[in-house]
């Protein structure tokens, strides 16, 4: 078998797991990353286990690596997907996808024109038993979508000594919370329910206006602490809580939730929606089991079995029922569909993965929310 050479840019938090992800793929190889030195890009070859190191020019002069997979922070987004694109190579880009909308749109358009893989990472989609959720909206078992509630929470920005440079807007955009997260949910939304959000009502929240910067490098999640004189004040624009309420093309509504300060909240995404037949109820911190609620008989909870589920969700099973799958097989299986496309060497017409026009639509609802916030006004998207 020829393995496909992929070169990852980027080994923060998301890089590795990239890396762990593509190395359970057999037809794929992870032979080369690149980091802004060349000295770091060393270190964390070696760290990794991976054989070539570059800086991110000399990474797209390598012509026997045909994907790249951007996971830096969002700032670079649009211009080292443009290169690699440029370069000829196949894309796989952390979200959001690019900056401002101009720059996604020239990213879907050069995507298109060049003919080349490409796919933001909405890893979320991938937990089958958010595909299960689709499919059974697909096939009428959920009837016609009546309201939508979701939230998306997490507690690592929750100390106002917890710093990243997601809180910084040149390097992660005007807004965070909704952008970082919010993205996810507002994508897994629509993914699930097959609608499309046309109008948002959105009011931000900044709880911590000033946070101490650690003047000592801190890993992400860490959860350690340094003395107070290792810290520097800076002021902060961009949310930490966020509630929108959605209306859809359906002519219903919705409501959505996200934080980066709830205590106990590590990674929680959740969803709960009711249909004119049932509720679904599905939370990613219990990814293996979906509540379905009835009005006229018991309500039920199907665990994540692909001897149970539609054959569109067993699809990406690869565990017997009772054996847990979770955050890092979502990646996996989305990785499987797009190197599907990588060995056939062109985007699908109709591609089974979230791709830079997804990124794009995404992109758009955040910046609408973003106006309103504002403008304090629902805004059409």
């Amino acid at each position: 078998m020829t393995k496909i050479k992929v070169g990852i840019v980027g080994t923060g938090f998301i890089g590795p797991a990239h890396i762990e992800a593509l190395r359970r793929l057999p037809n794929v190889e992870v032979a080369a990353l690149c980091e802004v030195t060349i000295e770091l890009a060393e270190a964390k070859a070696k760290q990794l286990g991976i054989p070539r190191w570059y800086t991110f020019d000399e990474l797209m002069k390598q012509d026997d690596i045909e994907c790249v997979h951007i996971c830096t922070p969002n700032f670079l987004h649009y211009s080292q997907s443009k290169a690699a694109l440029l370069a000829g190579k196949h894309v796989v880009c952390e979200k959001p996808l690019a900056k401002d909308l101009h720059e996604a749109e020239e990213l879907v358009e050069l995507a298109a024109k060049s003919g080349k893989v490409n796919a933001v990472h909405f890893n979320l989609r991938y937990y089958p038993l958010v595909r299960q959720m689709k499919t059974m909206r697909e096939k009428g078992d959920l009837g016609d979508v009546y309201s939508i509630i979701g939230s998306y929470l997490q507690d690592w920005l929750f100390y106002e000594t917890d710093y990243n440079w997601r809180l910084e807007p040149d390097k992660s955009g005007d807004s965070r919370a909704i952008a970082d997260i919010g993205s996810h949910l507002m994508d897994i939304i629509e993914y699930i329910t097959g609608l499309k959000t046309v109008e948002v009502m959105a009011d931000f929240n900044t709880v911590h206006p000033t946070r101490k910067k650690p003047l000592k490098a801190i890993e992400t999640y860490s959860g350690k602490m340094l003395q107070p004189e290792d810290y520097a004040d800076v002021n902060i624009t961009t949310e930490d809580h966020a509630s929108v309420l959605l209306r859809f093309d359906n002519g219903n509504r919705g409501s959505i939730t996200v934080s980066q300060v709830s205590a106990g909240r590590k990674n929680q995404l959740k969803l709960e929606i009711s249909g004119s037949k049932k509720t679904f109820a599905w939370n990613s911190e219990a990814p293996n089991e979906v509540w379905l609620g009835n009005r006229d008989q018991a309500n039920q909870v199907l665990m994540r079995d692909p001897s149970l589920a539609y054959p569109e969700a067993s699809a990406i099973m690869t565990f017997p029922g009772g054996h847990n799958e979770g955050f890092p097989d979502t990646s996996k299986q989305l990785f499987k569909e797009v190197y599907a496309a990588i060995e056939q060497g062109k985007q699908p017409e109709k591609p089974s993965y979230p791709t830079f026009a997804d990124g794009y639509r995404e992109l758009l609802i955040c910046e609408k929310i973003l106006e309103s916030t504002r403008k304090q006004a629902w805004v059409k998207i």
